[in-house]
């Protein structure tokens, strides 16, 4: 019993050095999990409810269960999606939007006269030489 001692003894940690180590390693592990796994969740998160709000009339649309369809009607937290066999309509919850397939027509339009007004925009010229 008493050489059991001593080897517990001998691979017993010598004083703080062991806890200041196993503090920054438990520190290290959290931050490997936030820049992996939570950053790029969070990121993925903002990127889809963007995508969510920017929706309008028109566009071509997969739900999270696969049903496409082009959206008729926008509400609060709610899409009329008019399906193309027979002109059916569902209503869904904005969540069950996976993907924008296609925009509409006049949201490309505006976004290319968008690009254009600031491509023909005046240039900022401060020129103070002196």
């Amino acid at each position: 019993m008493n050489n059991l001692n001593v080897f517990s003894l001998a691979s017993a940690p010598a004083g703080g050095a062991s806890a200041y180590s196993s503090i920054i390693m438990i520190v290290a592990m959290f931050a490997i999990f936030y820049f992996v796994l939570i950053r790029p969740q969070k990121k993925k998160d903002k990127e889809v409810k963007q995508m969510r709000d920017s929706l309008s009339i028109g566009d071509e649309i997969i739900t999270i269960g696969g049903i496409h369809g082009k959206v008729a009607k926008i509400g609060e937290d709610t899409v009329v999606l008019e399906l193309n066999h027979g002109k059916q309509r569902i209503t869904l919850s904005k969540w069950a939007i996976g993907s924008v397939d296609r925009k509409s027509k006049e949201t490309k339009n505006a976004a290319i006269e968008t690009e254009a007004i600031e491509e023909n925009a005046p240039e900022d010229t401060n020129n103070d030489e002196k």
